[in-house]
This record gives C-alpha cells, structure tokens and sequence, in this order.
C-alpha cells in the first residue's frame, strides 16, 4: 500500500495542466464496442480507473494501440464474446464501477450483455436500476442472479420507446444512449443526464454515424440506425481535477493558472468558489487564482442568512467537489453550511479534518456545517488514510496548508482519479514524497 508523505505550510506558484476528463472517459471507451471500425481517442488520462477498463477492453477482445502520451486506437471488430460469462470477467468487471456501461454496447450490437455488480467508491447507495429499467424498455430482457451477483440482459433486437428516467443519471443515460443508438425505430429519453461529458458521448457517437437531437438538454431522441463507423475524438479537461487545483491554491495561499480548462463547460464550478471569496479570473481559456495573502471571505445571502452549497446533476453543481468546497471552507472568514444531497457516505472522511483542528459540525450523514478559521490558526500534521478518490484529494490539499509532516496511506484511491498527482504538484513547488 502506498503513502504520501506531506510537508505542509508552503506556497506553490506556476502553471498547471488539467488532465483529460475521468467521467468522459469512462463512457467514451465502452463506446468503441459499437463499431468493428477504427476509433482514435486523445487526452485519456493514465490512472488506475481508467486502465483498468482498457485492460477489460484488451481481455474482451478489442484491439488496443497505444500511439502516443494519452492517445489510443480501439478496434473490436473480434469480440470474445464467452469471456462475458467466464469467471475470470466475474472478478474483473467487479473492480470497476465504470465497467457498468459496457452493457449497453454489447446489448446493442450482439443482443447481449452481463457485467458482475460493479465496485468503485464507497460513498453510499448508488443503484443500477436506471441501467436496466431503461434497457428492458427498449426490449431487453433482464435476469439476475443472486448468488454471484450477476447481471445480464438479452434481446434479439431493441425497439425505440419513449420513456421519462427516474433518476438523472449520468452513467445509466449513457448506457442507454449507447445501446438507442442502433434500436429499431426512435427512442425519447426525457429526463436524461445532460452534463458535457455526456454531451461529448452524444457527439462523438453522431461522428460515428448515430442520429442524436437535443445534446445538452433533458430530453434526447435518437432516431436508430443499422451500423457505426470509426472516428476520432478528444477529451476534455476534468473538470473535478480543475475544481481541486481551485481549492489548492486558495488553502496554500498560491498564485496557480489552470491551463486549457474548456471554460464553456464548467458550469457553476467557477461561481461556487468565488462564493467562498476566492479570486477566479478568466484568461483567455485558463483560470488563474491569485495568492490570497488575506485570506478569503464566504458570502452570505442576501438576507444575511449562512451560505448553503448542495450538489444536484448538471446544470448544479457537482457532488464530486463538495469535499474540495468543504476543506477550502475550513480556513475562509464565516461559516458555509455543505449539503450532499446525492450519496449518504461522503462526508464521513470530516472526522480526520477536525482531527487537525478544522472546526467542523457534522449535523447528519448529509450536512455538516464549517466554521471558517480565516488563516488564524492552521491545521495540524496529521496521519490519516484515504477513503475515497475524491476526500483523498481533499485530505491531501488540508495537509499541504497544514504546519508540519502529515502521512496520508491508501494513496490508490487518489491515484484511481487523478495521473501522477505527485509529480505535478512537486512541479508547482510541493514538499510531497511518494513511499511504497
């Protein structure tokens, strides 16, 4: 198990690059089962969350080539189709929660699709009926077993339908998206996820041939078609990492410019911060934070009443950055209530933030109020253990402010959302140590 050792307290200063989009990719790559053609995709980002799909791609039997820093060719055009139902794609498929959207491709162009019950974070409840809900309107027909916790759907063919989704999730609106896209007929999905990610899928899978109306809003129609074709396509900055850098230079007292950051598709993120009293300026399509040297102030209402940040799906803001919001939060001036709507789990990592002094009232599994310390009195050097991809970034950045020499263990949660973390940050004039 790796560690990052930390020394905190210092300034950073420079330039940072933003890695190609997680959440994008995720989707983008189960894609590619939708055409025994040629697809090239740029900017995938190199962490564990995202190889370990390629390598499930690489077992199912797709072509993989590695032609360049984040630049691939996918071709699956022989699928080992008996691998879906071997135990070997049991204990691989489980590794990931991403591996989830691979069924709705093989659905669609074989007539089926299983995957074991995904792993990934342990934030909450994050249900699949979505997935398949969605998938049995267009036709298919759902079993599962019990016993090994194994999904599967099948269908001679899929028929579009109407239908209105329950929940707007992202990863469920891309799984059907992916599997209407070669249906019989025309499929309605109101009360689609229409995050860019989502709307990057959409494109990319209109290059390739797909007939898709209404990208970016809540209601897509998606008229079928026999066959795709290859394509290229390039991802976009993740916009959480973005978020995080955000977060880092305000807690360091930095002066940072995010580079490339695809400012058109950030959506509230830059606004939130700057409600934390954060300088975010725009230059050209970087943003830069300024050294706040005299801290940074929490807005009120108009009322005067305690600022609350929630999370909701997009337009809102995401629940990804939350953790961010939360430790930035922790050395502004004032108070800011932080409200995670969407999974029941996430904010259980506050514990090791008030072991370092931070004030913090953990009101329910959902909200925890942050009393701000406005640079007065630092947080503490600290041992602690990272439980998730993105309370992991949100430890490390507490323990970059921090006076003192903080470990932080488990450091594969982070590595699974964020590429060679620790080199870049050294780049920017970080005292961190990765130890194996």
């Amino acid at each position: 198990m790796g560690t990052f050792k930390i020394e905190g307290g210092h300034q950073l200063k420079g330039s940072i690059q933003p890695q190609g989009a997680k959440n994008e990719a995720l989707q983008i790559l189960c894609a590619v089962l939708l055409t025994p053609e040629l697809v090239t995709i740029n900017n995938i980002p190199d962490i564990i969350d995202v190889n370990k799909l390629i390598n499930l791609l690489k077992k199912l039997g797709v072509k993989v080539e590695n032609i360049g820093k984040g630049s691939y060719t996918f071709q699956a055009d022989a699928l080992d189709l008996e691998y879906l139902e071997s135990d070997a794609f049991k204990i691989d498929g489980r590794g990931l929660r991403g591996s989830i959207m691979i069924v709705g491709p093989l659905l669609a162009r074989f007539g089926k699709g299983y995957i074991p019950k995904p792993g990934g974070d342990k934030i909450g409840r994050r249900r699949l009926d979505t997935h398949f809900e969605g998938l049995i309107n267009l036709g298919a027909k759902f079993r599962y077993s019990k016993e090994d916790q194994f999904y599967g759907v099948e269908a001679q063919y899929l028929t579009g339908t109407y239908m209105l989704l329950e929940e707007a999730s992202v990863t469920g609106t891309a799984n059907i998206v992916m599997a209407a896209v070669l249906a019989r007929g025309t499929t309605t999905i109101y009360n689609a996820a229409c995050e860019p990610y989502l709307q990057q899928l959409c494109k990319m899978l209109n290059r390739m041939g797909a007939k898709i109306s209404g990208v970016g809003s809540n209601m897509l129609i998606i008229e079928g078609v026999e066959t795709l074709g290859g394509t290229e396509h390039r991802m976009l900055p993740d916009m959480i990492e973005i978020g995080s850098w955000i977060g880092l230079a305000a807690m360091t007292k930095s002066e940072l410019t995010i580079t490339n950051v695809s400012w058109n598709d950030l959506g509230l993120i830059p606004n939130v911060f700057r409600k934390l009293g954060i300088t975010v300026e725009k230059q050209g399509d970087d943003i830069h934070i300024p050294a706040h040297v005299n801290g940074y102030e929490i807005q009120s209402y108009i009322d005067g009443s305690i600022l609350t940040i929630s999370d909701a799906p997009w337009p809102g803001f995401t629940p990804d950055l939350l953790s961010i919001i939360l430790v930035v939060a922790t050395q502004a001036r004032g108070s800011v209530l932080v409200h995670q709507k969407m999974f029941e789990s996430r904010l259980f990592f506050v514990d090791k933030l008030i072991d370092m002094g931070a004030k913090i009232i953990l009101c329910d599994p959902h909200r925890a109020t942050v009393i701000g310390h406005d640079f007065k009195s630092t947080l503490k050097a600290t041992t602690m253990t990272s439980p998730d991809i993105r309370a992991g970034v949100s430890l490390l950045i507490a323990a970059l402010s921090a006076k003192g020499t903080s470990t932080i263990q488990n450091i594969e949660q982070i590595d699974r959302g964020y590429e060679n973390i620790d080199e870049r940050l050294r780049a920017i004039g970080a005292k961190i140590e990765r130890v194996e």
